[in-house]
């Protein structure tokens, strides 16, 4: 297979946004795309706010969609940003990543930035994995960024499934940033991947009678803060599952039981610390699924896909508009 650099795709590392993102007090928007409408709502919405993006690319996206259509597709978007009259910062960035072998192909093929997962595995693995595919990245002329994770997400989305939560502990946060030279670090404090983020058992019910989901750790997100200062801190599955989406669903035929996400107050409040990376990728799904299901329910003769990929495109446009504004605090920082 050919390498690539990702400055031949006009897109940048993440060492320059989330200093800029540290010393700004927001947090950087990180998207997942698998499919054209997304990457366009992605942009649309990116470029409307000015603010800098990190398009997200799973392992499951890559063989859902072929990784050389994603690469060129993100080649693409650097060119749809201009046109649409922004020249906004782009980060492409694997999600998840695994195993040393998927980072480096990644790497190769045109990622400016790449993740490598190895908090499933002993601590001293997690170590050796994570220092493994630095040295790779680092190594290349253009510098690909690295992000390594301490802590497990409970939950399931795409290729990340975990039984239960353990937060991250600040005791090692050190000795696993030296170690290994990563350039930002993903924490778990309370946040789960996938709509179900937490069970009705966990909650408590507001005055309505929605479920309301424990407080993130703040405690721990700070004690962090305090041993590793201005190092660069990343937040997986961090989706607020909106209400209105959920019941959009619902009401066209669709079975989302006691859905509940992370609420955006407590987001916001992350995105002022050293919080710069913030993944959202189920709000993204809720909302394309809550606009194709109406679409069908409402128009059972329409079989035309732009007539209903058309509006889902429009409302993950302004819920990721709605983000950058008044959750990340991204907008106007490109």
């Amino acid at each position: 297979m050919s390498e690539f650099s990702y400055e031949e795709l006009g897109l940048v590392n993440s060492r320059e946004i989330f200093a800029k993102a540290i010393d700004g007090g927001y947090a950087v928007p990180a998207y997942n795309f698998n499919n054209m409408e997304q990457l366009q709502a992605i942009i649309q919405a990116c470029v409307e706010t000015s603010s800098p993006v990190i398009l997200q690319v799973s392992s499951g996206a890559r063989k859902y969609a072929n990784a050389t259509l994603l690469r060129n597709m993100a080649r693409g978007a650097v060119e749809y940003a201009k046109e649409l009259g922004g020249d906004i910062p782009i980060v492409l960035h694997l999600d998840h990543g695994d195993t040393f072998e998927l980072c480096r192909d990644c790497i190769d093929s045109g990622f400016s930035s790449v993740m490598i997962d190895g908090s499933s595995l002993p601590y001293e693995e997690n170590v050796e994995v994570t220092r493994r595919v630095v040295e790779y990245a680092h190594s290349r002329p253009d510098y690909v960024t690295v992000e390594g994770e301490l802590g497990v997400l409970a939950g399931v989305e795409d290729d990340v499934v975990a039984e239960k939560s353990h937060y991250t502990q600040p005791d090692e946060v050190v000795d696993f940033v030296t170690r290994t030279g990563v350039d930002s670090l993903a924490i778990s404090i309370g946040t789960s991947h996938g709509a179900n983020k937490f069970t009705p058992e966990q909650c408590t019910r507001n005055a309505e009678g929605a479920l309301v989901p424990p407080p993130l750790r703040f405690d721990i997100l700070e004690e962090i803060e305090q041993r590793l200062p201005g190092f660069p801190i990343v937040l997986h599955g961090s989706s607020s599952v909106p209400r209105e989406q959920v019941e959009t669903i619902n009401r066209y035929g669709g079975q989302l039981k006691d859905a509940v996400g992370i609420p955006e107050e407590q987001l916001r409040k992350a995105a002022q610390s050293a919080v710069c990376k913030i993944n959202i990728d189920s709000d993204g799904r809720l909302a394309m699924t809550a606009a194709v299901r109406e679409v069908l329910a409402t128009k059972p003769a329409e079989f035309d896909p732009r007539k209903y990929l058309g509006p889902a495109r429009t409302a993950l446009k302004e819920l990721y508009k709605h983000k950058n504004l008044n959750v990340l605090g991204s907008a106007g920082k490109a």
